[in-house]
Protein backbone atom coordinates (compact mmCIF):
# COMPACT_ATOMS: atom_id res chain seq x y z
CA UNK A 1 0.00 0.00 0.00
CA UNK A 2 1.18 3.50 -0.85
CA UNK A 3 0.06 6.16 1.61
CA UNK A 4 0.50 9.93 1.48
CA UNK A 5 0.57 12.14 4.59
CA UNK A 6 0.28 15.89 4.08
CA UNK A 7 1.64 17.56 7.20
CA UNK A 8 1.81 21.38 7.22
CA UNK A 9 3.02 23.47 10.13
CA UNK A 10 6.17 24.91 11.62
CA UNK A 11 9.04 23.00 13.17
CA UNK A 12 7.43 22.39 16.56
CA UNK A 13 3.98 21.45 15.27
CA UNK A 14 5.54 19.11 12.72
CA UNK A 15 7.79 17.37 15.26
CA UNK A 16 4.86 16.79 17.63
CA UNK A 17 3.12 15.10 14.69
CA UNK A 18 5.98 12.68 13.99
CA UNK A 19 4.54 9.81 16.10
CA UNK A 20 1.36 10.00 14.00
CA UNK A 21 3.42 9.76 10.81
CA UNK A 22 5.38 6.81 12.15
CA UNK A 23 2.11 5.02 12.89
CA UNK A 24 0.91 5.60 9.31
CA UNK A 25 4.13 4.00 8.07
CA UNK A 26 3.70 0.78 10.04
CA UNK A 27 1.67 -1.01 7.37
CA UNK A 28 2.32 1.07 4.27
CA UNK A 29 4.96 2.73 2.15
CA UNK A 30 4.61 6.29 3.43
CA UNK A 31 5.42 9.50 1.59
CA UNK A 32 5.24 12.80 3.47
CA UNK A 33 4.62 16.24 1.99
CA UNK A 34 5.65 18.93 4.46
CA UNK A 35 7.40 22.28 4.70
CA UNK A 36 10.85 22.26 3.15
CA UNK A 37 12.69 23.07 6.40
CA UNK A 38 11.26 19.98 8.11
CA UNK A 39 12.19 17.43 5.43
CA UNK A 40 15.76 16.73 6.68
CA UNK A 41 14.23 15.33 9.88
CA UNK A 42 12.07 12.74 8.12
CA UNK A 43 13.11 9.18 7.22
CA UNK A 44 10.41 8.82 4.59
CA UNK A 45 10.19 9.71 0.93
CA UNK A 46 9.30 13.41 0.95
CA UNK A 47 8.13 16.35 -1.10
CA UNK A 48 7.67 20.00 -0.23
CA UNK A 49 4.18 21.36 0.17
CA UNK A 50 5.47 24.61 -1.29
CA UNK A 51 6.64 22.92 -4.48
CA UNK A 52 3.78 20.46 -4.88
CA UNK A 53 1.16 22.95 -6.01
CA UNK A 54 -1.35 21.75 -3.41
CA UNK A 55 -2.21 25.30 -2.42
CA UNK A 56 -3.71 25.91 -5.85
CA UNK A 57 -6.30 23.16 -5.52
CA UNK A 58 -9.74 24.75 -5.47
CA UNK A 59 -8.36 28.15 -6.46
CA UNK A 60 -6.89 27.77 -9.93
CA UNK A 61 -5.53 25.11 -12.23
CA UNK A 62 -2.95 23.03 -10.33
CA UNK A 63 0.41 22.17 -11.87
CA UNK A 64 0.39 19.57 -14.60
CA UNK A 65 0.83 16.10 -13.19
CA UNK A 66 -0.34 16.84 -9.65
CA UNK A 67 -3.61 14.96 -10.05
CA UNK A 68 -1.74 11.95 -11.44
CA UNK A 69 0.70 11.96 -8.54
CA UNK A 70 -2.09 12.14 -5.98
CA UNK A 71 -4.04 9.39 -7.72
CA UNK A 72 -1.04 7.08 -7.39
CA UNK A 73 -1.56 6.72 -3.64
CA UNK A 74 -3.98 4.22 -2.11
CA UNK A 75 -4.78 6.59 0.79
CA UNK A 76 -4.21 10.23 1.59
CA UNK A 77 -4.11 11.57 5.16
CA UNK A 78 -4.14 15.35 5.22
CA UNK A 79 -3.62 17.89 7.99
CA UNK A 80 -3.60 20.47 5.22
CA UNK A 81 -6.69 22.30 4.04
CA UNK A 82 -9.05 21.00 6.72
CA UNK A 83 -10.58 24.48 6.97
CA UNK A 84 -10.91 25.06 3.22
CA UNK A 85 -14.03 23.68 1.59
CA UNK A 86 -12.70 24.50 -1.88
CA UNK A 87 -9.52 22.54 -1.28
CA UNK A 88 -11.31 19.49 0.11
CA UNK A 89 -13.82 19.45 -2.75
CA UNK A 90 -11.04 19.66 -5.33
CA UNK A 91 -8.94 16.93 -3.67
CA UNK A 92 -11.97 14.67 -3.20
CA UNK A 93 -12.61 14.88 -6.95
CA UNK A 94 -9.08 13.61 -7.54
CA UNK A 95 -8.94 10.90 -4.89
CA UNK A 96 -11.73 8.81 -3.29
CA UNK A 97 -9.90 8.00 -0.04
CA UNK A 98 -8.83 11.17 1.73
CA UNK A 99 -8.98 11.64 5.48
CA UNK A 100 -8.77 15.17 6.89
CA UNK A 101 -7.51 16.07 10.36
CA UNK A 102 -7.39 19.25 12.40
CA UNK A 103 -3.88 20.69 12.13
CA UNK A 104 -3.98 22.07 15.68
CA UNK A 105 -5.45 20.61 18.89
CA UNK A 106 -9.08 21.67 19.21
CA UNK A 107 -11.69 21.01 21.89
CA UNK A 108 -9.30 19.17 24.18
CA UNK A 109 -6.62 19.68 26.80
CA UNK A 110 -4.61 16.75 25.49
CA UNK A 111 -0.97 17.21 24.69
CA UNK A 112 -0.51 18.08 21.01
CA UNK A 113 1.57 14.95 20.31
CA UNK A 114 -1.18 12.79 21.82
CA UNK A 115 -3.85 14.71 19.92
CA UNK A 116 -2.17 14.12 16.56
CA UNK A 117 -1.38 10.48 17.37
CA UNK A 118 -4.94 9.75 18.47
CA UNK A 119 -6.24 11.05 15.15
CA UNK A 120 -4.66 8.08 13.38
CA UNK A 121 -5.08 5.54 16.18
CA UNK A 122 -1.46 5.53 17.36
CA UNK A 123 -0.34 4.39 20.81
CA UNK A 124 -0.39 6.98 23.60
CA UNK A 125 1.44 8.74 25.12
CA UNK A 126 3.22 9.81 21.97
CA UNK A 127 6.94 10.55 22.21
CA UNK A 128 8.57 12.29 19.24
CA UNK A 129 12.03 10.82 18.61
CA UNK A 130 14.56 11.86 15.98
CA UNK A 131 17.58 9.61 15.50
CA UNK A 132 20.77 11.67 15.29
CA UNK A 133 24.47 11.22 16.03
CA UNK A 134 25.26 13.69 18.85
CA UNK A 135 28.14 16.07 18.24
CA UNK A 136 29.93 15.72 21.58
CA UNK A 137 30.96 19.31 22.24
CA UNK A 138 29.35 19.50 25.74
CA UNK A 139 28.55 23.20 25.47
CA UNK A 140 25.51 24.76 27.11
CA UNK A 141 23.45 25.87 24.12
CA UNK A 142 20.91 28.71 24.34
CA UNK A 143 18.34 29.52 21.67
CA UNK A 144 16.77 32.81 22.86
CA UNK A 145 13.99 33.28 20.28
CA UNK A 146 10.63 31.81 19.32
CA UNK A 147 7.76 32.40 16.94
CA UNK A 148 6.07 34.97 19.20
CA UNK A 149 7.23 37.77 21.49
CA UNK A 150 4.99 36.64 24.37
CA UNK A 151 6.88 33.32 24.46
CA UNK A 152 10.32 34.94 24.70
CA UNK A 153 12.10 35.25 28.03
CA UNK A 154 14.17 38.17 26.77
CA UNK A 155 17.59 38.31 25.15
CA UNK A 156 19.05 40.47 27.92
CA UNK A 157 18.07 37.85 30.51
CA UNK A 158 19.58 35.05 28.47
CA UNK A 159 22.81 37.00 28.10
CA UNK A 160 22.93 37.58 31.86
CA UNK A 161 22.27 33.88 32.42
CA UNK A 162 25.10 32.99 30.02
CA UNK A 163 27.56 35.18 31.93
CA UNK A 164 26.58 33.55 35.21
CA UNK A 165 26.91 30.06 33.75
CA UNK A 166 30.31 30.83 32.26
CA UNK A 167 31.42 32.11 35.67
CA UNK A 168 30.89 28.55 36.97
CA UNK A 169 33.25 27.23 34.29
CA UNK A 170 30.55 26.06 31.87
CA UNK A 171 31.05 27.35 28.30
CA UNK A 172 27.91 28.72 26.62
CA UNK A 173 27.01 28.97 22.95
CA UNK A 174 24.05 30.87 21.48
CA UNK A 175 22.41 29.44 18.37
CA UNK A 176 19.88 31.09 16.05
CA UNK A 177 17.99 30.36 12.87
CA UNK A 178 19.34 31.75 9.58
CA UNK A 179 16.73 34.53 9.52
CA UNK A 180 17.53 35.64 13.09
CA UNK A 181 20.23 38.12 14.00
CA UNK A 182 22.52 37.75 17.01
CA UNK A 183 26.22 38.60 17.02
CA UNK A 184 28.58 35.66 17.55
CA UNK A 185 25.71 33.14 17.57
CA UNK A 186 26.10 29.83 15.76
CA UNK A 187 23.87 29.44 12.70
CA UNK A 188 23.05 25.91 11.48
CA UNK A 189 20.52 26.03 8.65
CA UNK A 190 19.93 22.29 8.19
CA UNK A 191 17.67 20.98 10.95
CA UNK A 192 19.27 17.55 10.86
CA UNK A 193 22.71 19.03 11.54
CA UNK A 194 21.24 21.32 14.17
CA UNK A 195 19.62 18.35 15.91
CA UNK A 196 22.98 16.59 16.13
CA UNK A 197 24.56 19.74 17.56
CA UNK A 198 21.84 20.17 20.18
CA UNK A 199 21.91 16.49 21.15
CA UNK A 200 25.59 16.85 22.05
CA UNK A 201 25.05 19.77 24.42
CA UNK A 202 25.50 19.36 28.15
CA UNK A 203 22.30 21.43 28.40
CA UNK A 204 19.98 23.18 25.98
CA UNK A 205 17.95 26.18 27.22
CA UNK A 206 15.20 27.82 25.19
CA UNK A 207 11.66 29.15 24.98
CA UNK A 208 8.55 27.42 23.67
CA UNK A 209 9.87 27.16 20.12
CA UNK A 210 10.37 24.71 17.30
CA UNK A 211 14.08 24.50 18.10
CA UNK A 212 13.29 23.50 21.69
CA UNK A 213 11.03 20.71 20.39
CA UNK A 214 13.85 19.67 18.06
CA UNK A 215 16.32 19.51 20.96
CA UNK A 216 13.94 17.40 23.04
CA UNK A 217 13.13 14.97 20.21
CA UNK A 218 16.85 14.52 19.47
CA UNK A 219 17.51 13.46 23.06
CA UNK A 220 19.13 16.63 24.38
CA UNK A 221 19.16 17.60 28.05
CA UNK A 222 16.52 20.35 27.82
CA UNK A 223 15.44 23.19 30.07
CA UNK A 224 12.37 24.77 28.45
CA UNK A 225 11.09 28.13 29.69
CA UNK A 226 7.31 28.52 29.47
CA UNK A 227 5.01 31.37 30.36
CA UNK A 228 3.19 32.42 27.23
CA UNK A 229 1.56 29.14 26.23
CA UNK A 230 -0.10 26.10 27.78
CA UNK A 231 2.60 23.61 28.76
CA UNK A 232 0.04 20.81 29.14
CA UNK A 233 -0.54 21.06 25.38
CA UNK A 234 2.69 22.43 23.93
CA UNK A 235 5.56 21.38 26.21
CA UNK A 236 8.44 19.54 24.53
CA UNK A 237 8.61 15.81 25.14
CA UNK A 238 11.79 13.86 25.60
CA UNK A 239 13.75 11.63 27.95
CA UNK A 240 15.65 14.57 29.52
CA UNK A 241 13.21 17.48 29.52
CA UNK A 242 12.37 19.88 32.34
CA UNK A 243 9.78 22.60 31.80
CA UNK A 244 10.09 25.69 33.98
CA UNK A 245 6.74 27.49 34.05
CA UNK A 246 5.89 30.54 36.16
CA UNK A 247 2.65 31.52 34.42
CA UNK A 248 4.32 34.35 32.51
CA UNK A 249 7.79 34.85 31.13
CA UNK A 250 8.27 38.03 33.16
CA UNK A 251 7.75 36.02 36.35
CA UNK A 252 10.76 33.80 35.63
CA UNK A 253 13.70 35.40 37.42
CA UNK A 254 17.26 34.90 36.15
CA UNK A 255 18.14 33.47 39.56
CA UNK A 256 15.47 30.79 39.31
CA UNK A 257 16.53 29.82 35.80
CA UNK A 258 20.18 29.70 36.86
CA UNK A 259 19.37 27.38 39.76
CA UNK A 260 17.40 25.11 37.44
CA UNK A 261 20.19 25.08 34.85
CA UNK A 262 22.88 24.29 37.41
CA UNK A 263 20.76 21.51 38.89
CA UNK A 264 20.14 20.02 35.47
CA UNK A 265 23.85 19.99 34.58
CA UNK A 266 24.70 18.38 37.92
CA UNK A 267 26.55 21.41 39.32
CA UNK A 268 24.49 21.70 42.49
CA UNK A 269 24.85 17.99 43.23
CA UNK A 270 28.61 18.31 42.74
CA UNK A 271 28.71 21.12 45.30
CA UNK A 272 26.64 19.32 47.91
Amino acid sequence: MRRLAIRPGGIGDSILGFPALEHLALDAELEVWARAEVLPLLNFKTNTIEGSGLGLLGISAPPAGLAGRLSGFDEIHSWYGSGRDDFREALDRIHPKVRYYDALPTGTNAHAADFFASQVGATLPALPCIDVHPARHRLIVIHPFSGGARKNWGLDRYQLLARWLEATGRPVCFCVAPHQQLAAARVIADLGELGSFLAGASLYIGNDSGITHLAAACGANVLALFGGSDKSVWSPRGQQVRVLDAGSMDALSPERVLDAALAQTGFLQDQA
